[in-house]
């Protein structure tokens, strides 16, 4: 695991024998797991290591102390649970409508013996709507869909001065290009777009500040934000 030790130091992160056991126990389970039911197509183990684990943690420095965080579309725990292995003390809600893959989580957040996490059973679009509506210091999400759908989908999730972390591959600056109209109505505004590029991987964090309440129309029924993108 040198790897993944290197991995977390470049972004911030002392690594601990906890740690690292928690990592090496978590990609035991997603390989078992995997064979049975799709989690990923990632399964070399260095590919885990760089591209789940590490790419998880690098937007870390950007969360609060303390911070109620929402991964939505968490899928198989990316880049939720990662982040709770290194940061205990923020509080992580993760949101999936699959309920296979929370099956799968909650075996392994029981493995690792992690508190202050929970998942839920929903669909992005119906988590805004719910007593969860603006009510995180973070939302993230990692590889769901284009910037102005997940707009839609995570900033009805964040409170007022709140942030957004979106967790982009190289076509992310393009992405915030073409997400001003959506923002503008949602009550967003792009912050900062953090170059996180490690080893061979094209990577920015594009971090979303909160400045106003979401219109209580958004997000829109399930599907039609993918459908019909705000632009």
């Amino acid at each position: 695991m040198e790897e993944l030790k290197k991995g977390l130091a470049a972004f911030g992160i002392t690594p601990t024998a906890e740690m690292i056991e928690k990592f090496a126990l978590y990609e035991k389970l997603l390989l078992e797991w995997n064979e049975k039911m799709n989690l990923t197509a990632i399964t070399a183990h260095d590919e885990v290591v760089n591209k789940h684990f590490v790419d998880s943690i690098s937007c870390q420095s950007l969360l609060p102390k303390g911070a109620t965080l929402a991964d939505v579309g968490t899928g198989a725990g990316f880049p939720g649970l990662p982040l709770k292995i290194v940061r205990p003390d923020i509080k992580v809600t993760l949101i999936d409508a699959l309920q296979k893959r929370l099956t799968f989580l909650d075996t392994v957040i029981e493995a690792l013996g992690l508190s202050d996490i929970e998942t839920v059973h929903l669909r992005a679009e119906d988590a805004g709507r719910t007593k969860m509506r603006e009510s995180f210091d973070a939302v993230t999400a990692r590889a769901v869909a284009n910037l102005p759908v997940l707009c839609e989908y995570c900033l009805p999730l964040v409170k007022k001065g709140g942030v957004f972390l979106a967790l982009k591959g190289r076509d992310g600056a393009e992405e915030a290009k073409n997400s001003a109209k959506a923002l503008k109505i949602l009550g967003g505004k792009i912050e900062e777009i953090y170059d996180k590029s490690w080893q061979d991987m094209e990577h920015v964090v594009i971090a979303v500040r909160k400045e106003g309440q979401t219109p209580s129309a958004y997000p829109r029924k399930a599907g039609k934000p993918q459908k019909s993108p705000i632009s």
